[in-house]
């Protein structure tokens, strides 16, 4: 489901032969559950985070701050690579640049940002 895609509402579904749901708790999960915009948002979010390239520049972004040279050396990827994908990371919040005279220089975002990416490496460790 992308942005330009109408939503809808889902239909009602048909009722389970097997159990039935109490119809307070589905209704109370219904206005709990996230928002259309918001699942949106987290689907582009994971999308943007589900590319190779893209986690590579963040673990190192989560390490120091680098301009796009040195991720370029880093990564062995060209400037011009890693430039698109760095444009595609700010797009989505995930990095910010700071100038300094004609160098800039990027980073991961916030404190979020990090959390997610520990968060998703400690999911991928507990696999092994």
């Amino acid at each position: 489901m992308t942005a330009s895609q109408p939503l809808r509402a889902p239909e009602p579904a048909e009722a389970c032969a097997a159990f039935h749901l109490d119809p307070g708790a589905v209704s109370a999960l219904r206005t709990a559950m996230l928002g259309i915009p918001s699942v949106v948002a987290l689907a582009e979010t994971f999308k943007v985070l589900g590319d190779v390239t893209r986690v590579r520049i963040l673990d190192a972004l989560s390490r120091s701050e680098l301009c796009v040279c040195d991720i370029a050396q880093l990564l062995g990827l060209s400037e011009s690579a890693v430039s698109h994908q760095l444009r595609l990371l700010r797009g989505m919040r995930l990095v910010r640049a700071r100038r300094d005279g004609r160098m800039v220089f990027y980073t991961l975002d916030d404190q979020h940002i990090v959390r997610l990416l520990e968060q998703g490496m400690e999911h991928v460790e507990e696999r092994r």
